[in-house]
């Protein structure tokens, strides 16, 4: 089992920029990638980045890129996302999840466990 905890969200201001962390515990040992997603009301949950838990290589959707960073701390067993130039579009909640199978994915069911989520809201 792996269990997942994010932290950081709030309300920001459009241009400005935010933090998450996810505190990871558990069988870290089978974690193969980590993910941040986002989910609007009422919407599916869709990709936002993913990294190699060992590795570190990343991906992003094309909605963030250039402007979130993913970035992992092994010996913490914490991942973060790094959130620059904040849009009101970018309003949602934030959840981190983990995939323990060897291979890239940006499908929410492709992910095994979840957090619980974290809001953040960005005001125009």
């Amino acid at each position: 089992q792996v269990q997942l905890g994010e932290s950081g969200g709030g309300l920001v201001q459009a241009g400005d920029s935010l933090r998450l962390s996810c505190a990871v515990s558990g069988r870290t040992f089978s974690i193969y990638l980590m993910g941040w997603f986002r989910q609007c009301a009422g919407q599916d949950r869709e990709f936002v980045a993913a990294i190699n838990w060992r590795s570190g290589s990343t991906d992003y959707a094309d909605s963030v890129q250039g402007r979130f960073t993913i970035s992992r701390d092994n010996a913490k067993n914490t991942v973060y996302l790094q959130m620059n130039s904040l849009k009101p579009e970018d309003t949602a909640v934030y959840y981190c999840a983990a995939r323990i199978l060897g291979s890239w994915a940006t499908q929410p069911s492709d992910y095994h466990y979840w957090g619980q989520g974290t809001q953040v809201t960005v005001s125009s």
